[in-house]
C-alpha cells in the first residue's frame, strides 16, 4: 500500500482505536453497573475493579483496532458492525472469558437472556466504534479538502 491508501489505512486504524476507547468506556460503565467489571478482572487472576477496567480497555482497544482494519474493506458499515459485534461476542463471553476462568466454552448458554443481553451490548459497542470511525474519516476528509 502506498500513498493515499496507506494514509486511509492509518487513519481508519487510528479512528478504530479512538472508537475502541470511547466504546470501551461506555460499555465499561454499563458493565460496571451490572457488576461485571470484577468478572473481567478475574481473567487476570484479580478481583480489583481497577484491574478489570485495565483488562476491559485493552480488549476494547484491540477490538477497535480490528474493526478499523475491517472497515477499510468496502462494506456497509452498519452490516459490518452487526457482524463484528456477533464475532466479538462469540470470541469474548462465549469462548475466551470462560476458558480463561477455567471453565469450558459457554455456547450452551448462548441463547439465554443474560447472553443475549451481552450480544446486544457488544453490538452497541461496535456501533459506537463504527460511528467514531465514520465521523473521524468524514472530518479528516473535510479537513484535507479545506487545506
Amino acid at each position: 500500500m502506498t500513498g493515499n491508501n496507506e494514509r486511509t489505512l492509518k487513519e481508519t486504524l487510528r479512528f478504530g482505536v479512538y472508537g475502541g476507547i470511547i466504546g470501551g468506556v461506555l460499555f465499561g460503565f454499563m458493565m460496571q453497573s451490572m457488576g461485571q467489571i470484577e468478572m473481567i478482572a478475574s481473567m487476570a487472576g484479580s478481583k480489583s475493579l481497577a484491574v478489570g477496567w485495565i483488562v476491559h480497555m485493552i480488549i476494547s482497544v484491540i477490538f477497535g483496532l480490528g474493526f478499523g482494519f475491517l472497515a477499510t474493506v468496502k462494506m456497509h458499515l452498519f452490516l459490518l458492525s452487526i457482524l463484528y459485534g456477533i464475532i466479538i461476542w462469540i470470541i469474548g463471553p462465549l469462548v475466551m472469558m470462560p476458558l480463561m476462568m477455567g471453565m469450558g466454552t459457554n455456547f450452551a448458554n448462548a441463547l439465554q437472556p443474560e447472553q443475549l443481553m451481552s450480544l446486544g451490548t457488544h453490538i452497541f459497542y461496535v456501533i459506537v466504534v463504527a460511528l467514531v470511525v465514520l465521523l473521524g474519516l468524514k472530518n479528516s476528509k473535510q479537513d484535507k479538502s479545506v487545506s
